[in-house]
């Protein structure tokens, strides 16, 4: 690590289910570089994914540390659910291996707490939501995550669960109207359910929603999920 604090950098990683992002944060967050981007291997396996990182990484210029949002639940650096990604995930020590792999101290956190901590303002019950291959969820109450957090796979409607009616399978089948009119529920849903003070809807499809939203309720970009990252390392 370098003695300067202000010179720091951070190579904030987002793992998607149809891609892998990176980009450069400074000590504020700020972005230092243009984001990369590689389509996520398949079969998305530990290692190809950690090799993917690399590549990104090697891309990316000068970094002291890393930052990663992955797509289920993760504890102590450990992924302990993967849905859209492999089996292989289940149990697997991500941030030390991913560790070895850069040669730099990793934090690993879910994707949808990664996105949660970019957005939120820190005030009161925050909701996020991710629309992507899956649909992910982070809850804040007074800027506080809430651990463990996998609502996508609780159910919905129909006896279906939000990410099989809201996942980007979902909406390719049934299309942006009558998908939209389901995220509608959802969001009614969610308000009587959590009480929220503000929703806030991030994730690759978030660019599909066409509603007219309650006040409440906010559109953030995808790179949210990279800006986050910096987070990690507020100790």
């Amino acid at each position: 690590m370098v003695e300067d604090n202000g010179s720091i950098r951070t190579l904030s990683v987002d793992i998607g289910g149809s891609g892998v992002k990176a980009l450069v944060l400074d000590v504020t967050g700020q972005p230092v570089t243009e984001r990369g981007r590689l389509e996520t291997p398949q079969p998305a396996k530990p290692d190809t994914v950690i090799n993917a990182i690399a590549v990104l990484a090697a891309n990316q210029g000068e970094f002291h540390r890393v930052s990663v949002g992955f797509p289920g639940v993760v504890r102590h650096g450990v992924t302990e659910t993967a849905v859209n990604l492999d089996r292989d995930w289940i149990g697997f020590d991500f941030q030390t291996a991913l560790a070895n792999k850069l040669n730099k101290p990793v934090r690993v956190i879910n994707d949808a707490d990664m996105q949660g901590l970019g957005a939120i303002a820190g005030k009161g019950v925050e909701l996020v939501i991710t629309l992507g291959t899956g649909f992910g969820s982070a809850l804040f109450v007074d800027g506080k995550l809430v651990p463990n957090m996998e609502m996508g796979h609780h159910k919905f409607r129909k006896g279906d669960t939000y990410e099989e009616q809201l996942g980007r399978a979902a909406l390719e089948k049934i299309g942006d109207k009558k998908w939209n009119r389901r995220l509608q529920k959802a969001i009614a849903s969610l308000e009587h359910l959590f009480n929220y003070d503000c929703l806030y809807i991030g994730g690759g499809e978030a660019v599909r929603v066409n509603l007219q939203l309650p006040l409440n309720v906010k559109l953030i970009p995808n790179i949210t999920g990279l800006l986050g990252g910096i987070a990690l390392w507020r100790d």
